[in-house]
Formats: structure tokens, C-alpha cells, sequence
């Protein structure tokens, strides 16, 4: 099924920054869940919605999500026409800086997109829904933009966006890390938007010299424009700091909570790497784990997350931590809240003791 809208993902967000785990990488292609990253979870939104075209904008350090994405075909992406389009930065003589998107590469692609209506999707949550309901309100209320949101209010911290709404679910103000918010709406960062309008409003703010384009930029237009609301009740995995991050990976072991982000009705694809399947060589012992291919597991594993290729020697324990792709835990280590970058070994012996609140992180490529 097509519908009459593209999609529009801004891959990285410059107002959250996960520490190590964010330098090699824009916040989209943080890795999550095993085998996934989070800008998996926003393709996968647009083509179960019936979106096949897709604008990626890139920021910075967009080697990895590049190479993620490739040619889009995981996503059933890779088309003659319409399919996945990458939007780097441009640098010239006038910016000579690639930390803002370059709102000419926005215009070009919107332009060149015969759908009538875009959705514009932040990457700075992990859930599983589709925007047809989104879309399909958007053209009955005749409203400008229509943008998500739920009741999680601020609990998860700043980042976040409150808004107050009228009861015809009205954007009235709207409120960027408030300390004291009305109330506990709080805006997902998805929006929808009439092409005509969105091009608009992205003219005028390159006449005046604006060259970058944020999702909070977009709900400031609340004044001049008519910012209606549209409530949705799936969970939400925020991402907005290491400890939200590190809780949303500990939040994957609830069996509803998984179960509803990885739906068979609404699939969530990703690359896929052949690789043979998960070992537990005789003496480990594994409880509660979310092992991915081509793990060996030779000693005590308990509430962990391990990415493909994770090995564990003999005699180490790892409790509540997230093991990114590649890493060699050597024989005898203790790790307990912890987040390790890929690429990285743990040497014989070492112990590293976080907390749910602080996990120690370990960036790519470490030898500890």
C-alpha cells in the first residue's frame, strides 16, 4: 500500500549527546536491541505506513549510518524511483562547516517528490508504530501540522517539549525543557506536514540565512500557524541521555514491552549479517540474555544485552551491562552496569562496577 506523503528522518539530534557512544556516530545509528540500530525503527515506521520515500538528513559523523544504510534494500528501499535518499551537509566557502544540515538538499528533495504531504520523524526515541492514523487526521482537520504526542510529561529528562493544548487539541504554547510544564503533554517528535507549507517555511528561513532545521524550530511556527495535536498510546523509549539509554536497553527484558515493539504485524528490518548463531559453550551459564549471532559464551552471563560476534571467556560475570558488537570480554573480568563500543576487550581479570543511574561506558575501539 502507498500513501500519498514522504518521510523526512533527521538522523541526529545536536541536543543529545551520549558521551562516548556518540562520537563515532550521529544518534541514529546508535546501536540497540542486539542486532539494531534506532534508525532502523523509523525506516521500518515509514515502509510498514507505506512510505517509499525516504529523506535520511545527515549532520555529522554519518560514516556508520551510511554504511548501515547502504543502498536501502533491507528496507525494500532500493527503487528506480522514489526509495532512500541520503542528505548530507553541504560545505562551502560560506558555511566551511558540515555541524548544521544545509536546508538547500531538504528543499531539492521535497521538491522532487510528487507526494502532497511529509512526515518529518526526530531520532531520538525507540517505539513501533505507523503514521497512517497520523496522516489521515493531518488531511481531516485541515491543520497545518499535526504532531504527536503522549503523557510521559518530563520524567525523562532534557531534552523535552511540553506542550499545552486547548480542548480541540490545539497547539496553544509550546515549552523546551521547562522545569514547571502545565501538564503532561509531552510532544513525540513526529510531525505532519503539507509540502506546499514545509517548502514555504524552509524558503523563507534560507532567505534569512538559517541554515539548519530542527523539529523544534518547526513547533515555533505555533503562533502563526494552526499546530494541531495527535495523541498516541504506544509505549516510547526515549533516548535523550546514557542512564535513558541504558534503561531502555534494561526495559527490553519486560515481555510485553518486547513483544509490542517487535510485532509481527509491523516488522522492524534491519541489515542482516550471516553469522552462525549464538554459542553457550558447557559450564556457561546464561539467564536472562538477549544474545545475538555469532556470540560465544563460555562464562556467567545474567540481564545482559550482547551484540553480534560478543565473546565471554571462562570464569567472568557480566550482570546488567550492553555489549556492542565485536567485544572481547577475556576470562575471569567482572562487569556489572556497564556499556561497552564496539571493538573494544576487556583484559583477564579486569572489574568495572557501574550503577543503573551511571553505567560505566566504554567507548569503540577500547582496551581496558
Amino acid at each position: 500500500m502507498l500513501i500519498n506523503a514522504m518521510g523526512l528522518i533527521l538522523a541526529d539530534n545536536r541536543r543529545v549527546k551520549l558521551g562516548p557512544l556518540t562520537e563515532p556516530r550521529a544518534l541514529s545509528a546508535m546501536p540497540f536491541a542486539g542486532r539494531f540500530r534506532i534508525i532502523d525503527f523509523l525506516l521500518s515506521h515509514m515502509v510498514n505506513s507505506g512510505i517509499k520515500r525516504v529523506g535520511v538528513v545527515a549532520l555529522t559523523r554519518y560514516k556508520s549510518l551510511m554504511d548501515h544504510l547502504g543502498t536501502g534494500a533491507s528496507w525494500d528501499l532500493d527503487r528506480m524511483n522514489q526509495g532512500l535518499y541520503l542528505l548530507p551537509p553541504y560545505i562551502n566557502p560560506v558555511t566551511r562547516s558540515s555541524e548544521r544540515s544545509d536546508l538547500t538538499s531538504i528543499i531539492d528533495y521535497i521538491e522532487h517528490g510528487n507526494q502532497e504531504h511529509v512526515v518529518i520523524i526526530d531520532c531520538n526515541m525507540v517505539m513501533n508504530t505507523t503514521y497512517n492514523d497520523l496522516i489521515d487526521r493531518h488531511i481531516e482537520s485541515g491543520a497545518d501540522i499535526t504532531v504527536m504526542y503522549n503523557h510521559d510529561g518530563t520524567d525523562y529528562g532534557v531534552p523535552n517539549i511540553s506542550l499545552s493544548l486547548n480542548d480541540e487539541g490545539r497547539v496553544l504554547d509550546v515549552m523546551v525543557d521547562s522545569s514547571t510544564p502545565p501538564s503532561d503533554v509531552s510532544a513525540i517528535n513526529v510531525a505532519c506536514i503539507r509540502k506546499d507549507l514545509l517548502l514555504s517555511l524552509l524558503e523563507e528561513a534560507r532567505s534569512r540565512g538559517v541554515t539548519d532545521f530542527t523539529f523544534i524550530r518547526l513547533l515555533d511556527f505555533h503562533r502563526q500557524l494552526d499546530i494541531y495535536a495527535y495523541e498516541l498510546e504506544d509505549k516510547i523509549l526515549r533516548i535523550n541521555s546514557i542512564a535513558n539509554y541504558f534503561k531502555a536497553s534494561m526495559d527490553l527484558f519486560d515481555d510485553d514491552l518486547r513483544h509490542q515493539l517487535f510485532s509481527e504485524d509491523t516488522p522492524i528490518y534491519t541489515k542482516v549479517k550471516n553469522q552462525p548463531p549464538c554459542l553457550v559453550e558447557p559450564g556457561a551459564r546464561v539467564k536472562n540474555v538477549l544474545a545475538s549471532d555469532g556470540c560465544v559464551i563460555q562464562g556467567d552471563v545474567e540481564n545482559c544485552i550482547l551484540f553480534r560476534g560478543v565473546t565471554v571467556g571462562q570464569g567472568s560475570k557480566l550482570r546488567n551491562s550492553v555489549i556492542f558488537q565485536d567485544t572481547q570480554i577475556s576470562s575471569d573480568a567482572d562487569l556489572n552496569y556497564v556499556i561497552i563500543d564496539k571493538d573494544s576487550v576487556v583484559k583477564m581479570g579486569v572489574r568495572l562496577l557501574g550503577h543503573p543511574g551511571f553505567p560505566v561506558v566504554i567507548g569503540k575501539g577500547s582496551i581496558v
